[in-house]
Order: structure tokens, then C-alpha cells, then sequence
């Protein structure tokens, strides 16, 4: 938690008390359901909810931005950003049923009411948005080539786009897109051992 503390001074009483709750509420579960690796439990906040963060670091979503998380799993990235985020609406979305009833739960506790969390295929996905995020779900243009039929074009949102949080090395992934990315070391924002390799990848559609 002191790591949140350290990198976003700016937060709120209330966004740190929530993001104080996360580990008893993720521990908790995780005896239940292997939400996230036994071993990275204890790393929580660096692994999970900083890593999340790193999209706030990249980009300030507009005041009612409706993003879409998917591939969710128990909540990373979406529920970290609704907590920063609390005049944007999201929608996370996962193909497993009880990792939604996780996000489900945790966002109860929390009383986080821009979140709607879904549990299906985002193949399936109807509705639009303005930005998509996701963290390690598969091969980038795999990730664009599913969600990119739900991103909105309007002119008041200029900046709409995918926010994809990867690791290691990018290079073929991203060839196809030439200029078109623009890709952060998230390790400039958070100088911990954790994000040396790991990556933020923008592309605006």
C-alpha cells in the first residue's frame, strides 16, 4: 500500500481507504478462488494494483468515459482505474463466471458504482466505447483484432483508443502497427525491479 501512497500523492482520503481494502477483500477470496498466484498475493499492490495504475500514469481519461476492461480475471486493470477514475464508467468483462463473481463481490465491498462487471465473450459484445483496456491477455494485434469493433469514433472523445498493459519484448507483436503505437517503460513512472520489462501500449482508433 505504501507504494500506491508513494507514486499517487494526489488520490483522496476515500480512494486510499478503498485501495487499502483490496488486500483483505483479494486474500480473502483468493482462499476460495485462485483469483491470483498464491505467491503474488502477498505482492498485491506492486503485481497487480500499481501495474493497473500504470494507465492512469499514460492517460487521464476524460470525465465520462465509458472503458471497457476485458479479460478482467479477478479485476486488473479495471477495478484499480474505477477507484482513480470514480467520473468514468467500466465495464469489465471475463469469460470465466466465478472470477466475475469475485469482481462482483470486491466492487460490493467497495460500493463502486461505475463499475458493471459481465461475465461472457467479448466476441459477443455489443455495446461501444471510448477506451479498451486489458493486461497480458494475449498477443497484441490478437487483442486489437477482438475489441476494436467496440471502440466509438466521435469527435468529442479524440483520443479513444486501446491501453495494454505487456512484457518483454515487443517488437514483432507491434511490427504491423508501425507508427500507429505509441509504447511506455512503465518502469519510468514506477523504478521497481517488478516493471523492468513491462510495457504500455497505446493505439488510438
Amino acid at each position: 500500500m505504501e507504494q500506491i501512497r508513494r507514486f499517487f500523492s494526489k488520490f483522496s482520503k476515500e480512494q486510499l481507504i478503498a485501495f487499502e481494502k483490496l488486500m483483505p477483500l483479494y486474500s480473502d477470496w483468493n482462499s476460495k478462488i485462485n483469483i491470483v498466484s498464491r505467491k503474488d498475493i502477498e505482492n498485491l499492490y506492486e503485481r497487480h494494483v500499481l501495474h493497473s495504475l500504470a494507465i492512469a500514469r499514460a492517460i487521464k481519461f476524460p470525465e465520462k468515459s465509458e472503458i471497457l476492461d476485458i479479460g478482467t480475471g479477478g479485476g486488473f486493470p479495471g477495478i484499480p482505474l474505477a477507484i482513480a477514475f470514480p467520473d468514468c464508467k467500466f465495464t469489465l468483462l471475463d469469460a470465466i463466471g466465478k472470477k466475475i463473481k469475485v469482481v462482483k463481490a470486491v466492487c460490493e465491498a467497495l460500493n463502486l458504482k461505475n463499475v458493471t462487471a459481465i461475465h461472457g465473450n467479448v466476441i459477443e459484445l455489443k455495446p461501444k466505447f471510448n477506451f479498451i483496456v486489458g493486461r497480458g491477455v494475449c498477443a497484441f494485434p490478437e487483442f486489437v483484432n477482438l475489441s476494436k469493433k467496440n471502440i466509438k469514433h466521435e469527435s468529442t472523445f479524440p483520443h479513444n483508443g486501446i491501453l495494454y498493459l505487456k512484457g518483454g519484448d515487443l517488437k514483432e507483436e507491434l511490427s504491423s502497427f508501425k507508427n500507429k503505437v505509441k509504447v511506455e517503460d512503465i518502469s519510468k513512472w514506477f523504478p521497481l525491479e517488478f516493471f523492468e520489462t513491462k510495457k504500455i501500449i497505446y493505439l488510438p482508433l
